[in-house]
């Protein structure tokens, strides 16, 4: 998207691209048995969470850097999340099939993720120039 287009947090590719990670991971945790709702369930969500929500406040701060540690932020919830998933795939909570169909999903947010933080970071060189 264009960045003259990109008037909300809602705009950026990298957020729309966590929205759907984050619905996913949410379906994950309806399929926990009730032993894991709660323990490994609760640290999905808000992992979850963490990802799109600190790319939006990263958005609404004025600066470049305070923009950049919320996106490095969301970036550890991902890995986290990666984490989460093995953990579900070793417990047989998910297929192995489906455990690599959404580690793929949270590697693309990363890769993303890392994209718009060289960008931001290239605007902050740009404009202090």
């Amino acid at each position: 998207m264009a960045e003259s287009l990109i008037k909300d947090f809602k705009d950026l590719d990298v957020w729309q691209v966590a929205r759907e990670f984050r619905n996913e991971m949410y379906k994950v945790v309806r399929t926990l048995p009730d032993v894991e709702k709660y323990a490994l369930g609760t640290q999905i969500r808000r992992a979850a969470i963490s990802v799109t929500a600190n790319m939006a406040e990263g958005f609404g701060r004025f600066g470049y850097q305070e923009n950049a540690q919320f996106c490095r932020q969301a970036r550890g919830s991902v890995f986290e999340l990666r984490d989460h998933l093995t953990t579900c795939v070793d417990q047989e909570y998910l297929t192995v099939k489906e455990g690599q169909r959404l580690d793929l999903m949270a590697q693309r947010v990363a890769q993303i993720l890392n994209g718009y933080l060289r960008s931001t970071l290239a605007l902050k060189a740009v404009g202090s120039g």
